[in-house]
């Protein structure tokens, strides 16, 4: 892929270390591209990283994350999205686990990523741990990702009850990361109904997005602390520019005990968004764009027929008499 040097998405992010006084071990890039030299469909992508590991080794592996993904999705063909958005991922889990194993000062260092590839209109996605990518379409808010937390199992599974998690002290189990000693296995479900099946939710991969959707990639420090209804109304009745330090303020006054980072991307209103090089179709969408008309200038044809009718009269009474 080639740099692109302007997005074609609206983009907004932050990030804070938290009210705790902890070092900020997240981690965030968005990198507009066009996929080739040949082919100009625009791409964004967004990666969030949430570190994990102590004597600042979380850090570390989110530093480590953010640019191998970026490095490795810019230097392969995105001919097929998904896989090689999955190839990203347990690409960088090696490459972080190999530096951990050679670094003893970094023993045990992991990260949570999740990751929106935009290519065009469409959108690709992976997840580990329990960083979030959320749609937010209209009066809707769509969680996409699943966690993967022992919570989250056990919700699954029916052990827990959704009112039994808060303050849960297994609350931060993580079950997937980047960086463990064993093959990786990426999410790349996309679920947009609770009632999918895996299989479905990995089917949604190369999700249509339209003008007005907004995307919103997160560490946990925000949704520990915030709700989705919460997110939904800052995301609906707030300017994208301000939405994510809006969201950060909010987990900050109730506590912030946590890093939290969050990124924003918005399908422009109207927008000419090429559709992505992957699906067989014209590479361009073009919008549908009123033909413009003024009532000023109709007004003046009416008035021009009548002055020739007027003087055709005047001519055949000339004539007559």
């Amino acid at each position: 892929m080639i740099p692109a040097e302007h997005a074609h998405l609206n983009i907004a992010a932050a990030t804070h270390p938290g009210v705790k006084g902890k070092p900020n071990e997240d981690r965030y890039a968005i990198s507009a591209y066009l996929l080739s030299s040949d082919d100009h469909t625009p791409s964004v992508l967004a990666v969030i990283a949430d570190g994990i590991g102590g004597h600042r080794a979380g850090e570390v592996a989110a530093e480590m994350a953010v640019m191998t993904i970026n490095q490795y999705l810019a230097e392969n063909s995105p001919s097929q999205p998904e896989q090689i958005l999955k190839q990203a991922f347990i690409h960088t889990s090696r490459i972080i686990f190999n530096k951990s194993r050679k670094d003893p000062s970094l023993t045990g260092m992991g990260t949570t990523c999740v990751c929106a590839w935009v290519i065009g209109d469409r959108l690709f996605a992976a997840s580990m741990g329990d960083s979030r990518l959320y749609l937010q379409r209209g009066a809707k808010i769509i969680r996409l990702t699943t966690d993967h937390t022992w919570i989250q199992e056990a919700l699954t599974l029916g052990t827990l009850k959704p009112d039994q998690t808060r303050g849960h002290p297994n609350a931060h189990i993580i079950r997937r990361f980047l960086g463990s000693m064993n093959v990786i296995d990426p999410d790349m479900r996309l679920r947009l109904s609770p009632a999918e099946s895996d299989a479905q939710a990995e089917a949604n991969q190369g999700l249509r997005l339209y003008p007005g959707d907004r995307l919103m990639l997160c560490s946990d420090g925000l949704t520990d602390l915030v709700k989705d209804t919460e997110i939904l109304d800052i995301l609906r009745t707030r300017q994208l520019d301000f939405s994510p330090t809006q969201l950060i303020n909010l987990a900050n006054q109730r506590g912030g005990h946590d890093n939290i980072t969050v990124v924003t991307l918005e399908v422009p209103q109207r927008a000419d968004i090429t559709r992505p090089h992957l699906i067989n179709r014209s590479q361009k969408t073009v919008p549908d764009t009123p033909i413009p008309h003024s009532s000023t200038s109709w007004l003046m044809i009416i008035l021009l027929l009548v002055a020739i009718f007027l003087m055709l009269l005047l001519l055949i009474y000339t004539f007559v008499r």
